[in-house]
């Protein structure tokens, strides 16, 4: 039986059928003005395969044309290419048979338009056409070919260098497509493009004064995700590029940024304007480092003395006591004001009895981080009427043994930055015969001179007596003093006085230790060797009964601190560590890693070291927490790597060992330091009633560090509660007090972030003394609660007033108005957008929260700074008219 021909089946024909009238209707749907346009194309088409060279020539002139006149919305194809692409394939195989000339070059940049939406995966026709084509204006064909050239290029660039074939070609095509990219304000894509193919040198003849702040923005923000070296030579072209401009204080931030003193150097030498060098020199007296001008950096001498002067930061007590008085803070509050006993039930009271010395300890350093600077208080500059020492000698008295030494030290945070002021107060001190006062006195002397330099070196010449006495707690005094003082300035002479003790047979471990440490903070960052050499010695000389002490891992620490943010330079060190005691190796090992890649953002370094904290350990074990604490020191460069790092210790927390949970809060307050974050808050307060006592301390600490110097009330609160929760408690109970003090810092003008300048740029010597304090804090109850509370004081390191203080060209406080808002940021936007959000105008001076930033919201003045914190010199507008 044959099938029936005309009855309807599954053979080919009406599928053939069924595809024609698919075509009919697809062409149904078009326009007449596109269909006419498409038969146009093919017409074009079949023209450029005519043998006659001058139809081929009109025609592909007509497609070229059409193709570049056409229009595209953002999520169709151009008409023309759409039409095209049935005939690519026509096309390519016709290009294949032309002999070399111009058409057979015209029909090649035709093709590389059309392969941008043709071109299979991975063949990279687009670019393989246009390097075959003509040398027209790459521009012509518009943005998206030259992007998706762009993006072939990178890939065909690291190919070629794999097989080791010349990239000449390329190069002739990156340098079109990035004056293209310059000209069009996409200054990111020029930029990622020189990056993927190393030539980042081309974009300094590229940028014009239109472009350059847009492109540097975006050069600085990606050198943070950059791995090293390639970052720095990042860096270094942004530099170059500000310096073609005459940017100065941008390019002296990215000198300071790469620790490279002979940029900064350069910077002074290209300007020649004194008042802008001044400028400078706050940007450099923030920063904390020593540095000396010489006559090629500023020629005149007067000139040179008023400059080092600004650098040396002996104005600093003056612009922060000016904006105390402009916000009325100068009232001395007391230790009473700050507890405020009468918002609790009567629970508080009640513990009145628990531990008086402990007590009056805790007020001494209340009393001293609340009116830190402001030169009076209400316990140790208050005047008696009986002229036998003051009544400042009636608070101490109040402490015993090591309590005297924080309760004399405090007088010096009162008067902290003041040098004049505060040496002749605390000379009394050293007329009495008591030890621990005298300490204290010495360690006071250390802590006015912090962040101030000055000529007459007085903390060297009054310290350097005391530095060699019997008694250790006075040697101590002194060691730390000098640690504190000369923090960061690797200063020979301190070297020479203290490195010869870390060798001495009979010196206690606590002198050692406190040696060790100050000699990291003034030589913090500097990977000195001799000075490396020397503690690596003391940590072998060690025995083994003294290696199980918590002090002794304050070695590790002051030789951690010696490559702090110094990345790969720490690696024969490191080495040398796995060589020491079993009892201090990983200890040390941890250490040196979590200070030497501290700031730097690296993610493998923090994986690296989650990796240690996620091994369960037998019970002794103690590297752990430098680790908990590395993840923190390693993150807190930039707020994505941070918000991760938070993220990860929530689940060490979960998961972790005894030792972890008790660093734990530790790093989540170095993280959040000075920024109150609610989240964070949360997790601290829920872990200060912790059954473990260690990590209820840990996070009570960490609740005043995330709200230093801010009054934050919701952490004010949680801590009025806490005391009143653990008024039984001596222990945890100072530890709330302490906190209490910190969130209070400096009445609400300090802050302990090391990050300033938008957060960009790191204070080694900051960070140092945090890390300091935090390492301590990993053992509260040997060194925090023992004798040695004195540690807190390393806090001072990092202080610094949150404030824009706006001065005339001759440096007195001028008052202008600012709008101070939540930063947003810009990096990559188009256009000019809106550097803050949600601000609100003030007369300068102000305070500035974590996160904020402020702009001039007048034309009348010209700040000398980019970025408007801390002391910002303002010049007149010469164009400035007022209105009428």
């Amino acid at each position: 039986m044959t099938p029936d021909p005309n009855a309807s089946s599954s053979g080919t024909v009406p599928s053939k059928d069924s595809k024609k009238k698919k075509d009919e209707k697809k062409e149904e749907d078009l326009s007449d003005e596109d269909l006419a346009l498409k038969q146009q194309l093919e017409l074009y088409v079949e023209r450029v395969q005519d043998p006659d060279t001058g139809l081929q020539k009109v025609a592909l002139e007509s497609m070229r044309q059409e193709i570049q006149t056409s229009t595209s919305s953002m999520t169709s194809v151009p008409k023309p290419l759409k039409f095209l692409r049935p005939h690519y394939g026509i096309l390519k195989a016709y290009y294949e048979t032309m002999q070399d000339s111009d058409l057979k070059k015209y029909l090649a940049d035709i093709l590389s338009v059309l392969a941008l939406t043709m071109s299979a995966e991975g063949e990279w026709e687009s670019l393989k056409y246009r390097l075959l084509g003509s040398e027209g204006d790459i521009g012509s064909w518009g943005h998206e070919y030259v992007r998706n050239l762009a993006g072939e290029i990178a890939q065909e660039y690291a190919q070629r260098l794999d097989e080791e074939d010349p990239i000449d070609d390329l190069m002739e095509l990156v340098e079109q497509i990035v004056a293209f990219h310059m000209k069009h304000n996409a200054e990111p894509e020029a930029v990622d493009l020189l990056m993927e193919v190393g030539y980042l040198v081309l974009l300094i003849e590229h940028v014009d004064s239109m472009n350059f702040k847009r492109t540097c923005l975006y050069l600085t923000s990606s050198a943070r995700y950059l791995p090293g070296p390639d970052d720095m030579s990042v860096l270094h072209v942004a530099y170059m590029i500000y310096l073609k401009f005459e940017e100065f204080p941008n390019a002296l931030q990215i000198a300071l940024f790469m620790n490279n003193m002979k940029y900064v150097m350069r910077v002074f030498t290209s300007c020649d304007c004194l008042l802008r060098k001044k400028q400078f020199c706050y940007i450099l007296a923030r920063h904390g480092i020593s540095f000396e001008l010489d006559d090629e950096m500023v020629a005149d001498d007067d000139d040179r003395e008023v400059l080092q002067e600004i650098i040396n930061n002996s104005k600093l007590s003056e612009g922060y006591l000016t904006l105390a008085r402009d916000i009325e803070v100068m009232e001395p509050k007391s230790p009473e004001d700050i507890y405020k006993a009468h918002l609790l039930d009567g629970r508080a009271s009640a513990g009145a009895s628990v531990d008086l010395a402990r007590q009056n300890l805790a007020a001494s350093f209340v009393n001293a981080f609340v009116n830190a600077g402001f030169g009076q208080d209400k316990l140790m500059t208050v005047p008696s009427d009986n002229s036998n020492g003051g009544s400042s000698s009636n608070w101490l008295f109040k402490n015993k043994e090591h309590g005297k030494t924080s309760a004399a030290a405090s007088l010096s945070m009162i008067l902290l930055w003041d040098v004049d002021a505060g040496l002749a107060q605390i000379d009394k001190y050293f007329h009495l015969s008591d030890s621990h006062i005298i300490a204290g006195a010495l360690l006071g002397v250390g802590i006015v001179n912090c962040g101030i330099k000055n000529d007459c070196d007085p903390a060297l010449a009054l310290l350097g007596d005391y530095v060699d006495k019997d008694d250790s707690s006075v040697r101590i005094g002194a060691i730390m003093g000098l640690g504190i003082a000369y923090a960061g300035s690797q200063n020979e002479q301190i070297r020479i006085k203290l490195a010869p003790i870390l060798n001495e047979a009979k010196a206690p471990l606590d002198v050692i230790a406190f040696t060790a440490i100050s000699l990291g903070l003034v030589y913090v960052g500097s990977c000195n060797k001799e000075v490396a050499k020397a503690i690596i010695c003391a940590l072998m000389d060690r025995s083994e009964s003294e290696l199980g002490e918590p002090l002794t891992r304050l070695l590790p620490l002051g030789l951690g601190l010696l490559y702090l943010g110094k990345q790969k330079h720490v690696a024969k060190t490191a080495e040398v560590s796995l060589t020491f005691n079993g009892k201090i190796r990983k200890y040390c090992y941890m250490t040196l890693l979590s200070c030497a890649y501290a700031g730097t953002g690296n993610v493998l370094k923090v994986q690296n070291l989650l990796s240690h904290c996620s091994q369960h350990l037998n019970k002794g074990e103690t590297h752990q927490g430098p680790a908990v604490l590395g993840i923190a020191m390693v993150a807190m460069a930039e707020e994505l790597g941070l918000e991760m790092a938070i993220r990860s210790l929530e689940h060490l927390l979960q998961y972790g060992e005894r030792n972890i949970r008790q660093a734990v809060p530790l790093a989540l307050g170095l993280l959040c330091i000075s920024n109150p974050k609610v989240y964070v808050m949360d997790t601290l307060s829920r872990l200060s009633h912790d059954t473990d006592s260690e990590a209820a301390m840990a996070a009570v600490i960490s609740l005043g560090l995330i709200g230093a110097g801010t009054n934050n009330a919701r952490i004010a609160g949680m801590l009025r509660n806490l005391s009143s929760y653990y008024y039984k408690d001596a222990s945890l109970l100072f530890c709330v007090r302490i906190a209490q003090g910190l969130v209070h810092l400096g009445k609400g003008l300090l802050t302990l972030n090391p990050y300033y300048s938008e957060r960009y740029l790191l204070s080694p010597t900051a960070l140092a003394g945090l890390v300091t304090m935090l390492h301590a804090c990993l053992n509260m109850k040997a060194i925090i609660l023992g004798k040695y509370h004195y540690v807190l004081y390393f806090l001072v390191l990092a202080m610094q007033p949150r404030m824009l203080m706006t001065v005339d060209e001759n440096l007195k406080p001028l008052s202008v108005p600012v709008r101070v808002g939540q930063a947003v940021d810009v990096v990559g936007q188009a256009g000019r957008p809106k550097t803050i959000t949600g601000f609100q105008t003030h007369s300068t001076p102000v305070i500035l929260a974590a996160g904020d930033r402020a702009e001039l919201a007048t034309e009348k003045y010209i700040p000398l700074s980019p970025i408007l914190e801390g002391f910002v010199i303002l010049k007149e507008n010469p164009e400035y008219r007022e209105e009428r």
